[in-house]
């Protein structure tokens, strides 16, 4: 599992630096029929990666944003599968202010046993394995285990999303307490935020899709956190037709009791 877990993470690599060619250049932003942005870097890095998963693993599905419209009298077949988010934070992306990562997640039974989570502009990844810890590090330096932190008393600290925070994430941050510190940012950091022991909890009220969470769940879980939904039942993966998750809450220590500030 390790040794796929570290490929996985090379193939991100390999998608980032395409992605950051991309990046410094004028490139077109595009809509899909659901009008999230679309650019060249989200499908390049989708045939990156698919290509690298599909040589690495020839008989192991790969399922990607950009590749999704697998039905799921396919899909529930598979027992374990590869699930990608090609560029995570388009709309980072598109406003340049480098708050994107790219999402490879390795899901067997419904749950990630591994996870990557590459950020391009800081070329530092975060990656897990079921059983073998949490850990991040940028190019040609060492893996550093992470690990979540202890949740005591008022203040918190919460992270929220750049792009897409509504009227419950408001109502959320107000009674958690006026002293509280919100750290907003784009795409699934706000998971490795968590993960890395910098964040209390990170709320998520509003709409995701399975690509953006698998890889980030693993790694918050290996450091000792756990993502779950509002009945804080951990999140499963390709168990409906709908590859859309719940609402949900990314917490750094499982033994707080949260239910009085939702």
């Amino acid at each position: 599992m390790l040794e796929l877990t570290e490929a996985a993470a090379t193939i991100a690599q390999d998608a980032a630096e395409k992605i950051l060619d991309i990046y410094e250049t004028d490139f077109k932003v595009e809509h899909k029929n659901d009008k999230s942005p679309l650019t060249k870097a989200d499908l390049a890095s989708h045939k990156i990666i698919c290509n690298g998963l599909a040589g690495l693993t020839p008989d192991i599905p790969v399922l990607s944003e950009e590749s999704a419209n697998v039905p799921y009298s396919t899909r529930k077949t598979w027992d374990r599968y590869w699930l990608v988010d090609p560029l995570d934070g388009t709309r980072e992306f598109i406003k340049r202010n480098g708050e994107f990562t790219i999402n490879i997640a390795l899901i067997k039974d419904h749950y990630p046993v591994a996870g990557v989570v590459y950020v391009p502009v800081k070329r530092l990844c975060y990656h897990a394995t079921r059983g073998g810890g949490a850990y991040k590090a940028y190019a040609n330096e060492q893996p550093v285990n992470i690990s979540t932190k202890t949740t005591g008393a008022a203040p918190f600290v919460v992270s929220c999303s750049r792009s897409h925070g509504n009227r419950r994430q408001e109502e959320f941050l107000q009674k958690s307490g006026g002293n509280t510190e919100i750290i907003a940012v784009g795409s699934s950091l706000k998971f490795c935020l968590v993960a890395e022991g910098v964040v209390d909890i990170y709320p998520r009220f509003g709409p995701t899709s399975e690509w953006d969470t698998a890889a980030a769940q693993c790694i918050v879980e290996e450091a000792g956190g756990m993502v779950a939904d509002f009945g804080f039942t951990r999140l499963s993966y390709n168990s409906k037709d709908s590859l859309l998750n719940p609402g949900f809450l990314v917490i750094a220590d499982p033994t707080f009791d949260w239910k009085p500030y939702l």
